[in-house]
């Protein structure tokens, strides 16, 4: 299984880092990106990959840090862009549910870090919360220019998915398709799924039977079997499937082909 998005270097994870990721891969995850939120996570998340085999990194600066971003800030992402096993730039979005950034500087900020995935040619991570349209038309601004990228913990409707989808992005699914009544699993059910990532979001957004405690990438397994009882498919085929599309979009189809 390849988890697609997670935050392993948050607290929750201090002093049983090497428990956690252990865990993961003996429970079948073999690949997992570390997503870099602010300057701090990002350098965290590239020296993860430094250490270990089966994580990958991304960087960039979450919409509720955009007032945190400057030229020297702009300035420390490039060289961490030169490390070995960055991916791709993320998470990056907008997010108008917590608005811990005003509204114009989030919008400022995305383009700014779109232009730098256009420069350096690297898919991009979307976060995009009570933000969709305004998400949808920066994002239209860049799409011809863009690597393609995924929209994580994708928010909206299957119509909106299938928008994503003609503008060449992929989107992800997590724990919440495991929730009773949820729309993410509605989505999960009908969109072709060549254009589905796994993530677990870890530590948040924890599947049932777990929901209410901290999530880990060993969790991922309980997304793959809701995943593939929602599309009627065997386990393996939703893991096989859904482990290449991200492969293809963090450009580690080598790992899986050839």
């Amino acid at each position: 299984m390849f988890d697609s998005h997670c935050h392993l270097d948050g607290r929750e994870y201090r002093g049983r880092l090497d428990e956690v990721i252990n865990d993961a891969v003996s429970s079948g995850v073999h690949t997992m990106v570390n997503i870099g939120a602010d300057l701090p996570s990002s350098i965290a998340s590239v020296e993860m990959a430094q250490k270990y085999a089966s994580i990958h990194a991304t960087v960039g600066v979450h919409p509720h840090d955009a007032t945190t971003y400057n030229a020297v800030l702009e300035g420390e992402l490039l060289k961490l862009l030169q490390k070995p096993k960055v991916v791709a730039i993320g998470e990056i979005g907008l997010d108008y549910y917590r608005d811990l950034s005003p509204r114009p500087v989030q919008r400022e900020v995305f383009r700014k870090q779109l232009e730098i995935a256009v420069a350096h040619k690297l898919p991009v991570v979307i976060h995009t919360r009570d933000s969709y349209s305004d998400t949808m038309n920066i994002i239209r601004e860049y799409a011809t220019r863009l690597s393609g990228g995924v929209f994580h913990c994708f928010p909206g409707s299957q119509f909106d998915a299938l928008e994503v989808i003609d503008l060449g992005f992929h989107i992800s699914v997590g724990g919440i398709i495991t929730y009773p009544g949820s729309r993410m699993a509605e989505v999960a059910k009908v969109v072709p799924l060549k254009y589905i990532l796994m993530e677990t979001d870890c530590p948040y957004l924890t599947p049932v039977p777990f929901r209410g405690k901290p999530n880990r990438p060993s969790y991922l397994r309980y997304v793959r079997d809701k995943l593939a009882e929602l599309r009627d498919i065997d386990v393996t085929e939703a893991e096989e499937v859904t482990d290449l599309n991200s492969s293809r979009v963090y450009r580690l189809t080598e790992t899986f082909e050839g």
